[in-house]
């Protein structure tokens, strides 16, 4: 890029680590790696109680280790979504 040519996103330029342009999401939407993590936790609990299912068939167990993680995921989408409508129509940001 020459010297006189202006970036052309130049908000998107100024990050230059992979790890700060998580970072910024991250704290633009807080509940996505809440979602994450908590479908994280229910897979890994999940697997461990795959180990100690008893008689429960394993069809069951995955359906309900299924549903277990999709409701966490959409738990934590609705959470996200009606924070930034808080955020936006509520507690409106000064301009």
């Amino acid at each position: 890029m020459s010297q006189d040519q202006k970036p052309v996103f130049p908000e998107y330029e100024t990050d230059t680590s992979q790890t700060s342009k998580l970072l910024r999401k991250f704290k633009e939407t807080p509940f996505v790696p809440i979602g994450m993590a908590g479908f994280a936790m229910v897979v890994g609990y999940g697997l461990y109680r795959l180990k100690h299912r008893g008689d429960t068939k394993m069809s069951l167990h995955l359906i309900h280790m299924r549903v277990a993680a999709q409701g966490f995921v959409v738990g934590a989408m609705t959470c996200g979504v009606l924070y930034s409508m808080f955020r936006e129509y509520v507690v409106k940001p000064k301009e």
